[in-house]
């Protein structure tokens, strides 16, 4: 325990001493403006000319609610540079289609790269209507096994964008950023980490324009059930490559609801959050402050960009109240904050839009990816320390102290600047602001040394071991000291479920059941699937048949394991 703090008061004083960031260097023409040149497609002259009339990809929608008016563009003047990916290409009606996307990628993966840079095209899984869900891993380490990555000690970053297919500026940005660290100004950065980056974990919907996958399900928030395959895919990329810093590109709405409770349009091209579920590394949100929000601000600030915190209007009428995201762990944000990396969100202005400002969009995600790129580069050193003391302290808390179940926002006043939808003018508004970045503790329990599982329960097992979660199998038959789950019967209105009573005793042991322990880099990943009584957890999802199928194990069991396959 001394060691610990000790531990930590060191922490605390490199993350004080590193505050102020390095000064990025001029951002006068950063990308040149001529394209890849794509190979056609076997057998064909072109791409449009292999897709077929299924396949082709929609019309870009025109901005809606006056968003691309002039009144308004005079906010949102186009950067100096211009991009070029191929629905970026003058007179473009469409954005990148699945093939384009799949032929850029593939032509970075097999051209020959300067510097000693490698290039490995990955395909971690399929969409649910059969598309390639593709991944461009770049690196400088001479073996491109994730193994040899994790054992060269540089960072690894893992960039995914179009997570909602009708958000495509992150998917062309991350187009741009494959080429310019294969080829362009941030090549020299894969000397310090590696970087995979996925421009499109949701094909289907990128197809049809639509949010969510095939089946209906918000990819965002299947991070910890993983009901999509998509969300699998993604899963089998973390778990393997461990990345140090996990950014995932989106776009908003800003009209919508800012339109029906303010009466307004948002005024912001950038919104940025990182991790913030309960149960998120106290020194990986300050790293995540410190280090990456400042200097993405700065470097925001000196392309005339605008930001803030990420926030939405609550959707309440009648209340002028904006709300930072959400602290559920679900989320990639949260999901791979609980995984012990430095997690976020860069979220541009563009639902809606259809096309318009489409370069200033892409332009806003570049620059932040870009400083969040060279942030890790130069913080490669400390961040590696950063995440070892954080894994070693998360896993001594099995069997001590207590786990937070359930947090909530903080409630501030601040000045927003809005935009009058019809005249462009600006409009500063005092709101009320549901923060998060300190939120306050609404729930706690015993954190208990690990949990037990029902032999029935191997549909949740396998979901844990995806996300990375080591789960043992019990061997021999035998007994341990735990809590067992009853609900009272009295269900709660809030969240249409029963409060928990927790009954303390010896529960026996059968061969083939399982035990998930708390003394693993996960450990908090692991509460917030298996504590039963939340609206995220495994039980409230199905994927535990019932309450006798889970129990908090209390003390150190003395069982015979074996690993699960």
């Amino acid at each position: 325990m001394i060691l610990l703090r000790a531990q930590a008061l060191w922490l605390a004083t490199l993350l004080a001493g590193c505050a102020t960031t390095t000064p990025l260097p001029p951002w006068s023409n950063p990308f040149k403006a001529s394209p890849a040149k794509l190979p056609p497609p076997s057998g064909a002259a072109t791409v449009a000319a292999a897709l077929p009339p299924s396949a082709t990809p929609p019309a870009a929608a025109m901005a809606t609610n006056g968003l691309g008016a002039p009144a308004l563009a005079v906010h949102f003047p186009e950067p100096a540079q211009s991009y070029l990916t191929p629905g970026l290409a003058p007179q473009r009606q469409t954005f990148t289609s699945n093939p384009e996307l799949a032929q850029w990628l593939h032509q970075l993966a097999t051209a020959p790269l300067p510097g000693g840079t490698q290039a490995v095209l990955l395909t971690p899984g399929t969409s649910q209507q059969g598309k390639p869900i593709y991944a461009l891993l770049l690196t400088r380490v001479p073996s491109t096994a994730p193994d040899s990555l994790i054992a060269s000690k540089r960072p690894t970053v893992l960039l995914l964008a179009q997570q909602h297919g009708d958000e495509p500026a992150g998917s062309e940005a991350l187009l741009v950023l494959a080429q310019e660290l294969s080829t362009g100004q941030l090549a020299p950065l894969l000397d310090k980490i590696n970087v995979v980056l996925v421009p499109r974990a949701n094909p289907d919907g990128a197809q049809s324009g639509q949010r969510n996958t095939a089946n209906g399900v918000d990819l965002n928030h299947d991070h910890l059930l993983l009901q999509t395959p998509e969300a699998r895919a993604l899963a089998l990329l973390v778990r393997d490559f461990r990345p140090t810093l996990v950014l995932d590109a989106h776009e908003y709405n800003p009209a919508g609801r800012y339109l029906s409770q303010f009466n307004a349009l948002a005024h912001n091209d950038v919104l940025l959050q990182y991790a913030n579920a309960a149960g998120t590394p106290e020194f990986l949100s300050k790293a995540s402050r410190e280090w990456y929000h400042t200097a993405q601000v700065s470097a925001l600030q000196a392309q005339a960009l605008r930001s803030d915190w990420y926030h939405t209007p609550s959707g309440e009428q009648g209340q002028a109240r904006l709300v930072m995201g959400a602290a559920t762990p679900d989320t990639s944000r949260n999901a791979n904050g609980l995984k012990q990396a430095v997690s976020a969100v860069v979220v541009t202005r563009g639902i809606g839009l259809g096309r318009a400002h489409l370069q200033r969009r892409v332009h806003a995600q570049v620059t932040a990816i870009s400083s969040a790129l060279r942030t890790t580069a130069e913080r490669a050193a400390s961040l590696e320390q950063v995440r070892s003391f954080v894994v070693r302290d998360s896993m001594a808390q099995a069997c001590r102290d207590r786990l937070v179940l359930e947090t909530a926002t903080v409630p501030e006043s601040r000045d927003v600047t809005f935009l009058e939808s019809a005249t462009g003018a600006i409009r500063t508004q005092r709101v009320t602001w549901e923060s998060s970045l300190q939120p306050r503790t609404v729930q706690t329990r015993t954190r208990p040394c690990g949990y037990w599982l029902a032999p029935g329960a191997a549909d949740a097992v396998e979901r844990l071991r995806l996300l990375g979660v080591q789960v043992l199998r019990v061997a021999e038959p035998g007994g341990v000291v735990a809590e067992t789950f009853t609900a009272s019967g009295n269900t709660s209105v809030q969240t249409n479920q029963a409060p928990m009573v927790l009954v303390r005793s010896a529960l026996d042991v059968p061969v083939g059941s399982y035990y998930v322990s708390l003394s693993q880099p996960l450990a908090n990943l692991v509460t917030a699937a298996l504590e039963p009584d939340t609206g995220h957890s495994y039980f409230t999802h199905q994927l535990i048949g019932g309450l006798s199928e889970v129990a908090r194990v209390m003390s150190r069991p003395a069982l015979v394991f074996e690993e699960t396959e």
